[in-house]
């Protein structure tokens, strides 16, 4: 897969010609195009330059990611001096509709201020606001000279034929008689060419800073990385930059500081602040052989640490990188709105053509111009392309900010439609963190024996089961004996040649295969399955030797999650590859009905495959041999402490091992998928609604009348409604109990600090910035003058912690504040 950044893109119908033009580069098998990231990811084997000149024969800009575009179209100003034109351009329009619409609240001209005259002030005052939002025009007929009108078309049509024909008239009106020129003042359009401009570019503005901060989280968590690094070269502290960093390296890192890498620490004690990476608001103590990850604080003690993962390859990079990719995919729900999108502008000129010859049937020329005009600028194709990805990136932010990754926007969607949730139990219901409970000997067995035996097999294997085993062994000081011929039975068992003879461990089916087991072992692996452990069977030869218990607790959370399922009306299923006792006594433990024991790996997927017949169904997992099962089900979600074949084989990944983020990620999904379809109803019911009412249909029905003006108007604010309602997503509650709980408990607080350094309005900016970066901070105030800042806190916040965000922003904290 490869990443362009597109340029130049203003409404669905640029981000529709994008996609249709790189779709038809040979060796292009998939394409999707954001007009919410301006982004572009291309599958096939295809070489980047004939994209980016498929592109630009499409009249945009492309460039591979991080690199800039050769030719970006003039449609797209630079930031700086969009601001600045606007403001110019408004103060001109005021004055415009000064003397336009002066005679409305009874002003009275000097007669030498005569209609010619107010006629020409007001077409130089128009031409100039023309001219200041000329790449509405650039734009516009670039796009029509490539074959693909966009939304900047329908503006520059709009406001340029109202500007045309408004000029036309002033000519006419040179030759008429000072009454006739009176009445044919009140018929020019100057005032509405202008305004078409102005306020299609405040709209697009306050668009643009709304959809800012739909990414919000996504900035938040970006945020978090360092830009510096203290790295210990030679004994001795360096300030590096973050990204230079590589792993092996020893970074220091004191209270109030950043990890700016994955790593272990290797000397020191402490504790760390993960909560924005997390979400648990609980310190974390660290010590050596401990893990850090890069953007948690830490908050007490000094700590070096070995820098394991860098950059690019940090968890909080592929949090970022993965939420990112989801932003930019596309839902099937978006599918209708991009085929409309692909035909909507040119079918909005053909009415406006229609509506215009309609017109001029019944009445003067000025009414009929005046109609077409307004179809052209009611229309809005940008409320069309906004619908999906805004609530898609908005929802994506929220879920990765709590520790679900969602890899497609197709996931996000299609999480909220599961009918059925299927769980696997060790490490997903359980904590997989497997440990020996007990062990029975047959008669004339050594204990010690016994667990030489089991740990000597099951060294060979890296089942959580065989690493519990060998911990036994270890902390016993068991001596191991080698093992030759090992063979490891996915489900079932191990066997090898353990002293000369054929050894063998694992379940009751496999183990009698080889050798008889006494009707005590198996009566009491039956007891001990109806207590939730796993029993496991080891002989030697053909004498057995023993039976081995083995316990596994099940997650705090597992039974609120099987509730919350429950809730929604979904239905939770364990599989398992162990014995129905003891896969019974955890489910009832969490409350699920439906048990599937038994089941070897190989047959998971079989299983999942008979479940999709009554409907969806997610599958939760976190092994190797889950794998299959989570590519065969509609969802995936892997543990996020699983192996990586599940997470590659999975859609979403769940960062804190938890279940209980999977049912709330359904909530969210939900939530989202409303908000989507909120979103394209009030899009295309603007456009049904709004088209025929600017075409004048409802006027000869009704009355009802819309000037090109109040279209433009409501063109611009279409596209922010769209942007606003999917901003609501950022207050979907992630864990409303736990947060109302916390809320009920919590009390604001506030800290006096001292800050030398600060001289000036913006010193105190950039101070109380470092500081509402900090979890827990809510307000900050900072006065130069008392080289004060008062911080209010919702939580704890380590004074360290808040010294550190001085520092970093480049001022000094006084300690004995």
């Amino acid at each position: 897969m490869k990443e362009f950044t597109i340029t130049g893109m203003t409404c669905a119908a640029c981000a529709a010609r994008v996609e249709k033009a790189t779709r038809q580069t040979a060796g292009v098998t998939d394409c999707t195009v954001s007009l919410l990231t301006d982004s572009m990811t291309v599958e096939g084997d295809v070489d980047e330059n004939a994209v980016i000149t498929a592109v630009e024969k499409a009249g945009y800009g492309a460039a591979v990611k991080g690199k800039t575009a050769k030719n970006t179209p003039a449609s797209a100003p630079k930031n700086e001096s969009k601001l600045a034109r606007l403001v110019i351009s408004v103060v001109l329009l005021l004055c415009l509709m000064a003397v336009s619409m002066g005679h409305m609240i009874g002003w009275h001209y000097p007669s030498a201020f005569n209609p010619m005259a107010r006629g020409l002030y007001e077409a130089v005052l128009s031409a100039l606001i023309l001219i200041l939002h000329g790449r509405f025009f650039t734009g516009g007929l670039s796009a029509l000279r490539h074959g693909a009108p966009n939304m900047d078309t329908l503006i520059a049509l709009g406001s340029g034929v109202s500007f045309g024909y408004s000029l036309a008239l002033l000519f006419i009106m040179t030759g008429v008689s000072m009454a006739r020129a009176e009445e044919l003042f009140h018929g020019l359009y100057f005032e509405s060419a202008a305004m078409i401009l102005v306020l299609v570019s405040v709209g697009k503005l306050l668009e643009k800073r709304a959809r800012k901060k739909t990414t919000t989280a996504l900035r938040a968590l970006q945020n978090l990385a360092p830009a510096k690094a203290q790295r210990l070269i030679d004994g001795k502290e360096k300030s590096v930059d973050a990204d230079t960093l590589l792993s092996g390296d020893l970074i220091v890192v004191r209270p109030g500081e950043h990890f700016p890498a994955d790593g272990v620490v290797i000397e020191g004690e402490g504790a760390t602040d993960e909560s924005s990476f997390t979400g648990e608001s609980v310190p974390v103590d660290k010590k050596a052989g401990d893990a850090v990850y890069t953007g948690t604080v830490n908050l007490t003690g000094k700590l070096v640490f070995r820098a394991q993962k860098t950059g690019r390859d940090t968890a909080l990079a592929h949090i970022i990188d993965r939420t990112l990719a989801a932003g930019a995919s596309k839902a099937p729900i978006a599918r209708l709105a991009d085929r409309v999108a692909a035909v909507f502008v040119p079918v909005v000129m053909v009415l406006s053509a229609i509506t215009f010859a309609v017109w001029l049937f019944f009445a003067p020329l000025g009414t009929a111009l005046s109609h077409a005009i307004c179809v052209l600028v009611v229309s809005c194709p940008c409320a069309l392309g906004l619908a999906t990805p805004v609530a898609i990136m908005v929802a994506g932010g929220v879920a990765a900010k709590n520790g679900v990754l969602f890899k497609t926007a197709e996931s996000l969607e299609n999480l909220g439609k599961i009918q059925t949730v299927v769980l696997d139990k060790t490490g997903t219901i359980t904590t997989g963190k497997m440990k020996v409970a007990s062990l029975f000997c047959a008669d004339g067995v050594r204990r010690e024996d016994l667990l030489s035996l089991a740990a000597s097999l099951e060294e060979g294997s890296r089942h959580p089961i065989a690493e519990a085993v060998r911990l036994a062994a270890a902390q016993e000081e068991i001596a191991l004996r080698p093992v030759t011929d090992f063979q490891s039975h996915s489900g079932l068992g191990v066997q090898g040649v353990w002293d000369g003879k054929p050894a063998f461990g694992g379940k009751k089916d496999f183990v009698e295969r080889h050798l008889t087991l006494p009707a005590w072992a198996v009566e009491r692996a039956e007891q001990l399955a109806g207590e939730g452990k796993t029993p496991l069977f080891f002989g030697c030869g053909e004498a057995f030797f023993g039976l081995c218990a083995l316990s596994d607790s099940i997650k705090e959370d597992s039974a609120e999650a099987v509730r919350l399922f429950d809730q929604m009306h979904m239905e939770p299923v364990m599989i398992t590859g162990d014995r129905v006792e003891s896969a019974r006594f955890v489910a009832r433990a969490v409350g699920i009905r439906k048990v599937l024991a038994g089941v070897l790996p190989e047959d998971k997927e079989d299983e999942i495959i008979k479940l999709q017949r009554h409907g969806a169904v997610c599958m939760a997992g976190d092994g190797v041999n889950d794998a299959p099962a989570l590519a065969r089900a509609d969802i995936g979600a892997a543990i996020g402490g699983g192996m990586d074949a599940a997470v590659d084989a999975a859609e979403l990944v769940l960062m804190h091992d938890s279940i209980l983020d999977l049912a709330h990620a359904v909530r969210l999904s939900r939530k989202a998928l409303r908000n989507i379809k909120e979103n394209l109803f009030w899009a295309f019911c603007y456009n049904l609604v709004g088209i025929p009412l600017a075409a004048g249909v409802f006027e000869v029905l009704f009355g009802w009348h819309l000037t090109p003006m109040f279209g433009a108007m409501a063109m611009s604010f279409s596209s922010l409604f769209v942007v606003m309602n999917a901003l609501r997503l950022n207050l979907f509650t992630w864990n409303p109990h736990s947060n109302t709980k916390e809320t009920a408990t919590m009390e604001k607080k506030e800290m006096i600090l001292g800050v030398d350094g600060m001289m000036c309005a913006h010193c105190e900016a950039h101070v109380v910035e470092a500081l509402k970066k900090i979890h827990g901070v809510t307000d900050a105030v900072a006065s130069h003058e008392t080289k004060k800042v008062r911080v209010t806190l919702d939580r704890d916040v380590a004074k360290e912690q808040l010294f550190g965000a001085i520092r970093d922003a480049g001022y000094q904290p006084i300690e004995n504040e």
